[in-house]
């Protein structure tokens, strides 16, 4: 039986977040692979029992050779006010990511301008604002270093297409397997060592009379033994063990 390229982490009439394994197409593309959208669709028809059309709407994106959390969203109604909470910034956003030079520091925040070429699906990265560029921001900091490499824990506050992939590298710092943007060889899998850890945001569908439903989403790493090493370095401390809304 083939493995499913994904794990529900958490889902309701409203929400489908899953942990996406690295190497599968979130949306269509030229090359015409099965996407994730696809297979899930599939997994809400049959779970459900639904016929015809199943509507699925996907809220972001990760890159294919990127691993993590990724929301759909089930109603038409919870689409159109995650794209709101998402557009506004109303939700945390942290990835864990490899890098095997260290960052000229340990923590701080990183402004660039980017401009995308579509054709070759690549952004090139500039240190101020040139014409039809798009502001990039996130904030990093060095979780701590296992193997000649270092884990970094990166906060995007813009969405920006590969920013991540391409802000690191900028720095000085890609990422492990990221050919695209400097690394100097890829891995197995074409897979590379970014992966969408966590999320956090106020659930977009209200009940009536009750209070906001906060929602914290982690992602389990995936079964890859270099990863999992640096499970020692996680130091994510919740205040209260027994929240009912965290979700893994």
């Amino acid at each position: 039986m083939k493995k499913k390229p994904y794990q529900v982490v958490y889902e309701d009439n409203h929400l489908l977040i899953v942990n996406k394994e690295p190497g599968i197409l979130v949306q269509g593309d030229r090359t015409g692979d099965t996407t994730l959208l696809d297979v899930l669709k599939d997994y809400v028809k049959e779970k459900y029992n639904k016929p015809g059309e199943v509507f699925l709407g996907l809220v972001h994106r990760l890159d294919r050779p990127v691993s993590g959390l990724v929301v759909f969203a089930r109603t038409s109604k919870a689409l159109e006010r995650m794209n709101e909470i998402f557009r506004k910034r109303q939700v945390q956003k942290t990835y864990w990511a490899v890098v095997r030079q260290k960052p000229p520091q340990d923590a701080d925040k990183l402004v660039n301008w980017l401009i995308k070429d579509e054709q070759k699906n690549q952004v090139t990265v500039y240190d101020y604002e040139v014409p039809g560029s798009q502001r990039a921001e996130l904030s990093y900091r060095v979780l701590g270093r296992i193997n000649e490499h270092y884990l970094l824990e990166v906060n995007p506050i813009t969405g920006r297409p590969h920013q991540i992939r391409a802000q690191l590298s900028h720095m000085g710092s890609p990422i492990r397997g990221d050919v695209k943007y400097g690394y100097d060889r890829a891995v197995a899998d074409k897979k590379i060592y970014l992966h969408a850890r966590r999320l956090y945001f106020i659930h977009p569908v209200k009940q009536a009379g009750a209070p906001d439903r906060p929602i914290i989403c982690k992602a389990g790493l995936p079964n890859d033994p270099f990863w999992e090493e640096f499970l020692d370095l996680d130091d994510e401390n919740y205040k209260d063990k027994n929240m009912d809304f965290i979700f893994e």
